[in-house]
């Protein structure tokens, strides 16, 4: 059964593991996705056009999201095999150490193609680990809600996503206060992939202490674990992981295109400064917080389809607002956007962490997460802001918009297919 109720204790002590571990993994995502927006570009690849180099920054920033499915599969095959607190302490552990050893690479200066490449193979370290992290935490917490809170429990692995942000840019911004610019392209900007060895610490010391999810118990007290569980996935429930995948790309589209791309667009295109910018996007998160919670909640009282579905509509607005906004010359215009598009994604993202493992058995359910919220990955985030950054140069922002509205009806679309899972294992 999906649904058992633990003790108190257990419960407070498995959603603190579900949220501060996922929160780490986060923040060291997010570190290189800022460090891509401001200084990756210059430090990794040869001098040249701006544009250029940005354009390669991005096409490592895509890297992790190749490598995040594969990172699913294996950490969902142990996942369903083994058990998930095993798993989620690999995970932690490997993500933790690849973005470590980012800070600690000799630049494109110094070792010439070497940097690049190095970076490219830690960069994949991160996707693997981050591969097995998400699904393993909404599993955490889904697989110990009791009845009829299932999307409640499942939006604190999700709050972990604005609480890593929010770290991230937190760091950069005192960087950039406290900073020449010429120190932090110089080293500052390494200080907050060296500062995640202590939190990765405090993750592993947290998740050291749970125990088995009575869900994951009860399946193998039925029968042996599959043999290869992403066989069993994708030959058994197929229809779950297309349409699964697809209700996610609107989630991601919307964030990175929000945060990533605008970070590097408001600062080299509209001429806002780094620390301005930073703080818009630390305030506008705020609101997708929000919008992980208020969708969380009416998720369990409406169910997830029609929830998901009033944000893609919204979703798909956005597209039209975007270009009008960002273009404005208006800070509290472009401020406003992203609080409105943050919360929009929020609102979307916060019922994923009940309904992914709900489209899947618990004997495949690790693995069927994984590769679903990550293949997702692949598809709504690898080059959302390669994308964005091409589309600008071709046509202008408006063809931003546009592609944000057409993630936004392949989602609804996704939605429509789709099972309502609310009832199920009641």
């Amino acid at each position: 059964m999906l649904q058992t109720t633990p003790p108190p204790l257990s419960a407070r002590r498995v959603l603190a593991a579900s949220f501060v571990g996922t929160a780490i993994e986060f923040f060291d995502f997010y570190i290189y996705a800022t460090a891509t927006a401001l200084v990756i570009g210059p430090v990794f690849f040869p001098p040249g056009e701006p544009g250029v180099q940005q354009l390669s920054a991005f096409a490592t920033f895509a890297i992790a999201f190749l490598a995040r499915p594969v990172g699913a599969a294996l950490f969902g095959h142990f996942g369903d095999r083994v058990g998930r607190k095993a798993t989620l302490v690999a995970s932690l552990l490997i993500m933790g150490v690849s973005t470590v050893l980012i800070g600690c690479l000799p630049t494109y200066a110094t070792a010439g193609w070497w940097a690049p490449a190095l970076l490219c193979l830690l960069r994949c370290g991160q996707g693997i680990g981050f591969g097995g992290e998400w699904g393993g935490a909404a599993l955490l917490a889904v697989e110990n809600a009791p009845p009829g809170k299932r999307a409640w429990y499942g939006i604190f692995p999700q709050l972990g996503a604005p609480v890593g942000f929010i770290l991230a840019n937190l760091s950069f911004l005192a960087l950039s206060f406290g900073l020449s610019a010429e120190s932090f392209q110089a080293w500052g900007w390494r200080l907050p992939f060296l500062a995640s060895a202590a939190l990765v610490g405090v993750g592993l010391y947290v998740r050291l202490k749970l125990s088995e999810t009575p869900a994951f118990k009860a399946a193998l007290a039925q029968s042996k674990p599959e043999r290869v569980p992403f066989a069993a996935m994708v030959t058994g429930h197929g229809h779950a992981l297309v349409v699964g995948t697809l209700a996610m790309v609107a989630v991601y589209a919307v964030f990175y295109i929000s945060t990533v791309f605008a970070l590097g667009y408001g600062t080299a295109a509209l001429g806002y400064t780094r620390p301005a910018f930073l703080l818009f996007e630390c305030i506008a998160v705020c609101f997708m917080a929000l919008g992980i919670a208020l969708s969380g909640a009416n998720a369990d009282r409406f169910g997830r389809r029609p929830v998901l579905m009033v944000g893609m509509v919204v979703a798909f607005s956005l597209g039209g607002l975007l270009g009008p906004m960002l273009s404005s010359g208006s800070g509290a215009v472009v401020l406003a956007f992203l609080c409105l598009s943050l919360f929009t994604m929020g609102w979307i993202f916060g019922p994923m962490g009940a309904l992914l493992p709900e489209l899947f058995p618990t004997r495949v359910r690790y693995t069927g997460a994984s590769v679903t919220y990550n293949l997702a990955g692949i598809v709504g985030a690898s080059g959302a802001p390669y994308i964005a950054q091409r589309l600008v140069d071709w046509g202008g922002i408006a063809w931003v918009g546009a592609y944000l509205a057409v993630t936004a009806i392949i989602s609804f679309l996704a939605v429509l297919m789709m099972p309502e899972t609310l009832r199920k294992g009641v």
